[in-house]
């Protein structure tokens, strides 16, 4: 059965690859919204399959495991992926824009590519983990998350459409650090896969926060070294950095090198496109109405708050209660989590009372998306919590 499941999931990641060209090639000279043609009929099939086959490694992984395939950093981040393309493909029979699955599908299969890198084996559910709660809260929480990506893409769209690219401003900087943000979690799969080909590892003793000594076993060489490491591995490689015992000095390590990653891929990219990344893309959005998109993202934020607000906080909390005896922790996972239902709420606010539209709000849908990134890959990876078990 878990065969079966790595085999649904590999098939999925093809599709939506395959989906993705198609998409590419479905843009047209007329405007997006008028209708779908051919390759974009195609590229809807194909997502559909995709997704189809995804839900199926969901529910045989979830038989093979026994409960909800939730439960780590694989099971989640690729349950996030398949939630963004399933609520892509809802969005789309609502508003019928192939466009949009140009921009989402790469930020699912980064996603799903993302996951793949984290250990795949099924374990037995920790204590605090054996709870009906389990898939009602996570899985909540990741459909709420991934209904506002799609407000991330539709934002995306608008700033590259409607900032001017010939020139050098905050705009286009800052646009460009989004376009490299996503080149770096491809460059964290690249770096990951080169490493884990080279069989590379080295372990340290290391003191815990609790002031216990444990193992930590590095897959890259030691750029952040543990609290108080001493290194176990012949011809390992000594840490540059000691890292305090509340933050895993392994998974900032993994961070550091997804940077230089980045660095490096981001550079060949411009090597090749001679210009920036947004600026290359602009001819693909030349056809749509900026006021489609806005909408498209408004109503994303619409949908989806109120679906992160009860699978993030309210189940959250009631999870909290009958795990550790208390609603609130200030917990770092609890803490992010209210921060993006925070921002997500101001967003609403300013649109509705403050008249925030057009590019403020698509400004504000990938500024939401970064929050839910950075608390999807650094308070997981790197501070230490009550969630860490999620890492």
């Amino acid at each position: 059965m878990a065969t079966l499941s790595s085999n649904l999931l590999f098939i999925a990641f093809i599709l939506y690859l395959v989906a993705t060209l198609f998409y590419g090639g479905s843009i047209k000279t007329k405007n997006e919204q008028n209708g779908t043609n051919r390759w974009g009929k195609i590229a809807v099939f194909l997502t559909i399959v995709g997704f189809v086959s995804q839900l199926g490694y969901f529910i045989t992984r979830w038989i093979a495991a026994g409960h909800a395939p939730v439960s780590n950093m694989f099971e989640f981040t690729t349950f996030f992926g398949m939630a963004l393309v399933g609520a892509f493909i809802v969005i789309y029979f609502i508003y019928r824009t192939t466009l949009l699955g140009l921009f989402t599908m790469p930020v699912a299969i980064l996603v799903i590519a993302y996951a793949s890198m984290f250990p795949k084996e099924i374990t037995p559910l920790i204590p605090a983990l054996q709870s009906y709660w389990l898939h009602i809260h996570v899985t909540t929480a990741a459909m709420g998350e991934a209904i506002l990506a799609i407000s991330f893409a539709a934002g995306l769209i608008y700033l590259v459409k409607a900032i001017d690219q010939t020139k050098s401003t905050k705009q286009t900087f800052w646009l460009e650090m989004v376009m490299f943000s996503l080149v770096t979690v491809l460059g964290f799969v690249v770096v990951s896969s080169v490493f884990s080909g080279m069989g590379y590892h080295e372990k340290f003793n290391w003191i815990d926060k609790h002031d216990a000594t444990a193992v930590m076993e590095y897959t890259m060489p030691a750029i952040t070294g543990p609290n108080e490491g001493e290194l176990l591995t012949k011809g390992g490689y000594s840490p540059l950095v000691e890292m305090p015992a509340f933050i895993n000095a392994k998974k900032l390590n993994t961070v550091i090198w997804s940077l230089m990653g980045g660095l490096v891929l981001y550079g060949l990219i411009r090597t090749i496109l001679r210009k920036r990344i947004a600026a290359a893309l602009k001819p693909l959005v030349k056809n749509i109405k900026l006021d489609f998109v806005d909408e498209i993202s408004y109503r994303s934020v619409l949908i989806g708050f109120p679906v992160f607000t009860l699978g993030a906080l309210i189940f959250a909390m009631i999870w909290a209660q009958m795990a550790w005896s208390r609603f609130w922790g200030w917990d770092p996972k609890e803490v992010w989590a209210l921060i993006t239902w925070l921002f997500y709420a101001a967003f609403l606010h300013l649109r509705l009372s403050k008249g925030w539209h057009g590019e403020k709000s698509a400004w504000l849908a990938v500024i939401g998306f970064v929050i839910i990134m950075f608390n999807l890959v650094a308070v997981n990876l790197v501070i230490a919590g009550l969630h860490s078990y999620a890492g």
